[in-house]
C-alpha cells in the first residue's frame, strides 16, 4: 500500500481578526473556522497536481499574524505517495496554490497576506 506522507501548509488571513478563542480547539469559533478552512483548502488541493493522491488537511492551530486583525492558519496535509505521483514538488504546489488564490490574495471570502503562503517550509 502507498505510504501516507504529510506536508505543512501555512497562510495568513488579513480579514479574520485573531481572538483568544481561536487558540482553543474546543471553542465554537475554532471549530467553525476550522470547518471553513477545510472547505477551502481541500477544494484547492483536490484541483492541484496532487489532487488524485490528496487525502486531507488537519488544522493544527490558529495564531496571531503580523497585524492585529491577521490570523495565521497552520495545517498539516496528507497525500498517498505512490508510483503514479511523480514526486511531491512543493515549489510546483506552491505555484498552483498561488495561482488558485489569485496570487495569494483570495481564499473564498477571505483576503490573504501575499507573502504568507508556505508549502512544507
Amino acid at each position: 500500500a502507498p505510504a501516507v506522507k504529510n506536508f505543512t501548509l501555512n497562510f495568513t488571513i488579513t480579514n479574520l481578526q485573531f481572538t483568544a478563542d481561536l487558540q482553543k480547539p474546543s471553542s465554537r469559533r475554532f471549530k467553525s473556522t476550522e470547518k471553513v478552512m477545510y472547505h477551502y483548502t481541500d477544494s484547492l488541493l483536490q484541483k492541484s497536481s496532487i489532487g488524485p493522491h490528496f487525502t486531507g488537511c488537519k488544522v493544527t492551530g490558529f495564531r496571531s499574524g503580523r497585524h492585529r486583525d491577521d490570523t495565521t492558519v497552520d495545517a498539516v496535509c496528507s497525500y498517498k505517495d505512490n508510483a503514479s505521483l511523480v514526486r511531491f514538488d512543493r515549489e510546483k504546489l506552491y505555484q498552483e496554490l498561488s495561482t488558485m488564490t489569485n496570487n495569494v490574495t483570495k481564499l473564498g471570502h477571505y483576503s490573504l497576506d501575499r507573502s504568507s503562503l508556505h508549502v512544507d517550509g
